[in-house]
Protein backbone atom coordinates (compact mmCIF):
# COMPACT_ATOMS: atom_id res chain seq x y z
CA UNK A 1 0.00 0.00 0.00
CA UNK A 2 1.47 3.22 -1.20
CA UNK A 3 0.90 6.34 -0.32
CA UNK A 4 2.47 9.88 -1.92
CA UNK A 5 4.68 12.76 -0.16
CA UNK A 6 3.93 16.21 -1.09
CA UNK A 7 7.26 16.09 -2.96
CA UNK A 8 6.28 13.13 -4.96
CA UNK A 9 8.37 10.71 -3.44
CA UNK A 10 6.57 7.45 -2.29
CA UNK A 11 7.13 5.09 0.43
CA UNK A 12 5.67 1.42 1.09
CA UNK A 13 6.92 0.06 3.89
CA UNK A 14 10.62 1.72 4.30
CA UNK A 15 11.80 2.48 7.57
CA UNK A 16 13.03 5.82 8.01
CA UNK A 17 15.25 7.05 11.03
CA UNK A 18 14.64 10.01 13.01
CA UNK A 19 16.70 9.40 15.72
CA UNK A 20 19.49 6.86 17.21
CA UNK A 21 17.51 4.06 17.99
CA UNK A 22 13.77 5.43 16.87
CA UNK A 23 12.97 4.62 12.97
CA UNK A 24 9.14 4.33 11.75
CA UNK A 25 6.72 4.01 9.21
CA UNK A 26 4.86 6.71 7.47
CA UNK A 27 1.46 6.69 5.05
CA UNK A 28 0.95 9.94 3.73
CA UNK A 29 -2.20 10.33 2.60
CA UNK A 30 -2.06 11.20 -1.76
CA UNK A 31 -3.42 14.70 -1.04
CA UNK A 32 -3.21 16.67 2.50
CA UNK A 33 -5.40 18.52 3.96
CA UNK A 34 -4.74 21.29 6.29
CA UNK A 35 -4.97 19.25 9.09
CA UNK A 36 -4.76 15.47 8.60
CA UNK A 37 -5.66 13.37 12.12
CA UNK A 38 -2.68 10.75 12.59
CA UNK A 39 -3.15 7.74 14.36
CA UNK A 40 -0.13 6.11 15.74
CA UNK A 41 0.13 2.10 16.40
CA UNK A 42 2.82 0.91 18.76
CA UNK A 43 4.14 -2.58 18.42
CA UNK A 44 4.80 -5.35 20.85
CA UNK A 45 8.13 -6.87 22.08
CA UNK A 46 8.15 -8.66 18.67
CA UNK A 47 8.59 -5.23 17.53
CA UNK A 48 6.21 -6.64 14.49
CA UNK A 49 5.80 -2.70 12.63
CA UNK A 50 5.62 -4.09 9.28
CA UNK A 51 2.26 -5.68 10.28
CA UNK A 52 1.07 -3.35 11.99
CA UNK A 53 1.68 -0.70 8.89
CA UNK A 54 0.20 -3.71 6.66
CA UNK A 55 -3.10 -4.02 8.64
CA UNK A 56 -3.96 -0.13 9.25
CA UNK A 57 -2.86 1.12 5.82
CA UNK A 58 -5.32 0.68 3.77
CA UNK A 59 -8.08 2.13 5.98
CA UNK A 60 -5.80 5.49 6.95
CA UNK A 61 -5.45 5.77 2.87
CA UNK A 62 -8.80 5.74 2.44
CA UNK A 63 -9.57 8.15 5.37
CA UNK A 64 -7.20 10.40 4.26
CA UNK A 65 -5.21 10.51 7.91
CA UNK A 66 -1.54 10.03 8.66
CA UNK A 67 -0.39 6.46 9.64
CA UNK A 68 2.56 6.52 11.71
CA UNK A 69 4.56 2.83 13.35
CA UNK A 70 7.22 4.10 15.15
CA UNK A 71 10.04 1.34 15.76
CA UNK A 72 11.72 1.72 19.53
CA UNK A 73 15.32 -0.42 19.00
CA UNK A 74 15.44 -2.51 22.20
CA UNK A 75 18.91 -1.37 22.89
CA UNK A 76 18.13 1.62 23.00
CA UNK A 77 14.48 1.88 24.34
CA UNK A 78 14.34 -1.65 26.83
CA UNK A 79 11.92 -0.03 29.17
CA UNK A 80 9.75 1.75 26.46
CA UNK A 81 6.38 -0.16 27.83
CA UNK A 82 6.57 1.81 30.73
CA UNK A 83 7.49 4.53 29.00
CA UNK A 84 11.36 4.81 29.81
CA UNK A 85 12.06 4.77 33.81
CA UNK A 86 15.33 6.31 35.01
CA UNK A 87 18.55 4.10 34.58
CA UNK A 88 16.35 2.14 32.24
CA UNK A 89 16.83 3.30 28.52
CA UNK A 90 15.79 6.39 26.89
CA UNK A 91 12.23 8.13 27.41
CA UNK A 92 10.42 6.21 24.97
CA UNK A 93 7.19 8.68 25.61
CA UNK A 94 9.34 11.86 24.75
CA UNK A 95 10.85 11.37 21.50
CA UNK A 96 7.58 10.32 19.94
CA UNK A 97 6.43 13.31 20.95
CA UNK A 98 9.94 14.36 19.42
CA UNK A 99 8.80 12.38 16.38
CA UNK A 100 5.52 13.98 16.00
CA UNK A 101 6.72 17.22 15.98
CA UNK A 102 9.53 16.68 13.41
CA UNK A 103 6.80 15.90 11.39
CA UNK A 104 4.41 18.56 11.81
CA UNK A 105 7.14 20.74 10.81
CA UNK A 106 8.21 18.44 7.16
CA UNK A 107 4.46 19.29 6.19
CA UNK A 108 3.90 22.31 7.46
CA UNK A 109 1.36 20.76 9.92
CA UNK A 110 -0.42 22.59 12.80
CA UNK A 111 0.33 20.85 16.58
CA UNK A 112 -2.64 18.32 16.73
CA UNK A 113 -3.99 15.67 19.44
CA UNK A 114 -3.52 12.10 17.95
CA UNK A 115 -5.38 9.05 17.99
CA UNK A 116 -3.11 5.97 19.56
CA UNK A 117 -3.48 2.31 19.24
CA UNK A 118 -0.94 -0.30 21.05
CA UNK A 119 -0.72 -4.20 21.03
CA UNK A 120 0.36 -6.29 23.74
CA UNK A 121 3.41 -4.60 25.24
CA UNK A 122 2.37 -1.49 22.94
CA UNK A 123 -0.68 -1.35 24.84
CA UNK A 124 1.33 -0.71 27.70
CA UNK A 125 3.19 1.79 26.16
CA UNK A 126 -0.44 3.44 25.01
CA UNK A 127 -2.27 3.64 28.00
CA UNK A 128 0.72 4.96 30.03
CA UNK A 129 1.67 7.27 27.31
CA UNK A 130 -2.30 8.89 27.63
CA UNK A 131 -1.94 8.98 31.63
CA UNK A 132 1.34 11.25 30.94
CA UNK A 133 0.29 13.26 28.24
CA UNK A 134 -3.51 13.24 28.03
CA UNK A 135 -3.56 17.31 26.05
CA UNK A 136 -1.89 14.90 23.51
CA UNK A 137 -4.70 12.48 22.72
CA UNK A 138 -7.80 12.76 21.01
CA UNK A 139 -8.74 9.34 21.58
CA UNK A 140 -6.84 5.50 22.34
CA UNK A 141 -7.71 1.66 21.66
CA UNK A 142 -5.61 -1.03 23.36
CA UNK A 143 -5.44 -4.74 22.58
CA UNK A 144 -4.26 -7.44 25.50
CA UNK A 145 -1.20 -5.70 27.25
CA UNK A 146 -0.25 -7.84 29.45
CA UNK A 147 -0.68 -5.83 32.52
CA UNK A 148 -1.70 -2.08 33.79
CA UNK A 149 -1.00 1.06 35.59
CA UNK A 150 -4.19 1.22 38.07
CA UNK A 151 -5.92 4.36 39.18
CA UNK A 152 -4.33 4.00 42.15
CA UNK A 153 -2.46 6.41 44.13
CA UNK A 154 -1.28 4.29 47.13
CA UNK A 155 0.93 1.94 44.77
CA UNK A 156 3.92 3.10 42.70
CA UNK A 157 4.41 3.17 39.17
CA UNK A 158 4.01 0.96 37.34
CA UNK A 159 1.89 -0.50 39.50
CA UNK A 160 -0.28 2.59 40.32
CA UNK A 161 0.27 6.24 40.74
CA UNK A 162 2.31 6.87 43.52
CA UNK A 163 4.98 8.88 43.35
CA UNK A 164 4.23 9.79 39.71
CA UNK A 165 4.99 8.52 36.89
CA UNK A 166 8.73 8.34 34.68
CA UNK A 167 10.57 11.11 36.75
CA UNK A 168 8.49 11.35 38.94
CA UNK A 169 5.95 13.34 36.84
CA UNK A 170 3.15 14.40 38.31
CA UNK A 171 -0.47 12.55 36.78
CA UNK A 172 -3.69 13.95 37.01
CA UNK A 173 -5.78 11.26 37.11
CA UNK A 174 -8.82 13.72 36.24
CA UNK A 175 -7.65 14.64 32.84
CA UNK A 176 -6.25 10.72 32.03
CA UNK A 177 -9.84 9.58 32.76
CA UNK A 178 -11.56 12.10 30.72
CA UNK A 179 -9.55 10.18 27.28
CA UNK A 180 -11.83 8.13 25.57
CA UNK A 181 -10.36 4.62 24.91
CA UNK A 182 -11.45 1.12 24.21
CA UNK A 183 -9.97 -1.93 25.61
CA UNK A 184 -9.92 -5.07 22.85
CA UNK A 185 -9.16 -8.61 24.15
CA UNK A 186 -9.33 -12.09 22.57
CA UNK A 187 -12.20 -14.01 24.96
CA UNK A 188 -9.14 -16.81 24.88
CA UNK A 189 -6.44 -15.18 25.52
CA UNK A 190 -6.54 -16.67 28.95
CA UNK A 191 -2.31 -18.58 29.07
CA UNK A 192 0.16 -17.46 30.90
CA UNK A 193 3.19 -17.21 28.86
CA UNK A 194 6.20 -16.38 29.25
CA UNK A 195 5.98 -12.09 28.32
CA UNK A 196 2.84 -12.00 31.21
CA UNK A 197 4.03 -10.69 33.75
CA UNK A 198 3.90 -13.02 37.06
CA UNK A 199 4.32 -11.74 40.24
CA UNK A 200 2.61 -12.30 43.48
CA UNK A 201 1.62 -8.42 43.34
CA UNK A 202 0.36 -7.91 39.88
CA UNK A 203 -1.72 -11.34 40.10
CA UNK A 204 -3.33 -9.89 43.38
CA UNK A 205 -4.40 -6.55 41.57
CA UNK A 206 -5.08 -7.57 38.33
CA UNK A 207 -6.00 -11.56 37.99
CA UNK A 208 -3.97 -14.29 36.47
CA UNK A 209 -3.67 -13.43 32.62
CA UNK A 210 -4.58 -10.96 30.33
CA UNK A 211 -8.41 -11.30 29.73
CA UNK A 212 -8.91 -11.26 33.10
CA UNK A 213 -6.53 -8.22 33.59
CA UNK A 214 -8.18 -6.00 30.99
CA UNK A 215 -11.52 -6.85 32.35
CA UNK A 216 -10.51 -5.57 36.28
CA UNK A 217 -8.57 -2.47 34.52
CA UNK A 218 -12.08 -1.57 32.85
CA UNK A 219 -14.19 -1.67 35.79
CA UNK A 220 -11.37 0.20 38.02
CA UNK A 221 -10.66 2.93 35.43
CA UNK A 222 -14.69 3.11 35.10
CA UNK A 223 -15.10 3.63 38.68
CA UNK A 224 -12.76 5.88 39.72
CA UNK A 225 -14.22 8.02 36.95
CA UNK A 226 -17.87 7.55 38.70
CA UNK A 227 -16.28 8.58 42.02
CA UNK A 228 -15.02 11.65 39.91
CA UNK A 229 -18.21 12.85 38.40
CA UNK A 230 -16.77 12.03 34.76
CA UNK A 231 -18.68 10.09 32.47
CA UNK A 232 -17.06 6.41 31.89
CA UNK A 233 -14.33 6.58 29.39
CA UNK A 234 -13.65 3.06 28.83
CA UNK A 235 -15.31 0.31 26.92
CA UNK A 236 -14.50 -3.13 26.67
CA UNK A 237 -14.65 -5.63 23.75
CA UNK A 238 -13.91 -8.64 23.78
CA UNK A 239 -12.82 -10.91 20.62
CA UNK A 240 -15.01 -14.23 20.29
CA UNK A 241 -12.50 -17.13 20.12
CA UNK A 242 -9.00 -15.00 19.74
CA UNK A 243 -5.79 -15.13 21.28
CA UNK A 244 -2.75 -13.62 21.83
CA UNK A 245 -1.29 -13.22 17.90
CA UNK A 246 -1.92 -9.71 16.32
CA UNK A 247 -1.70 -11.33 12.92
CA UNK A 248 -4.21 -13.86 14.22
CA UNK A 249 -6.63 -11.38 15.55
CA UNK A 250 -6.66 -9.51 12.24
CA UNK A 251 -7.18 -12.33 9.93
CA UNK A 252 -9.73 -14.28 12.09
CA UNK A 253 -11.15 -11.16 14.11
CA UNK A 254 -10.75 -7.93 12.35
CA UNK A 255 -8.76 -6.06 14.91
CA UNK A 256 -7.89 -3.15 12.85
CA UNK A 257 -11.76 -2.71 11.52
CA UNK A 258 -13.03 -2.62 14.75
CA UNK A 259 -10.11 -0.17 16.25
CA UNK A 260 -10.26 1.73 13.22
CA UNK A 261 -13.97 2.22 13.31
CA UNK A 262 -13.82 2.89 17.24
CA UNK A 263 -11.00 5.79 16.49
CA UNK A 264 -12.47 7.00 13.60
CA UNK A 265 -16.02 7.61 14.94
CA UNK A 266 -14.46 9.45 17.70
CA UNK A 267 -12.81 11.82 15.86
CA UNK A 268 -16.03 12.63 14.01
CA UNK A 269 -17.87 13.64 17.75
CA UNK A 270 -15.05 14.96 18.71
CA UNK A 271 -15.16 17.72 16.15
Amino acid sequence: MNYAYQDGATQSGELLSFEPGLRYLLGVPKELNEAPPVVVCIHGIRRNVQEQFRAFAPLAEQAGWLLLVPLFAADSFPDYQRLGRPGRGGRADLSLLGLIGHLNARFSLPERTIYLFGHSGGAQFVHRFVMVHPRHVARYAISAPGWYTFPDESLAYPCGLAGGAPEGELVRLSDFLRIQGAVFVGSADCHRGPNVRCNPTVDTQQGVHRLERAMRWTRAMNARAREMGLPEPLKLQLLRDGAHNFGGLVRRNRLHEHVWEFLTSSAETDT
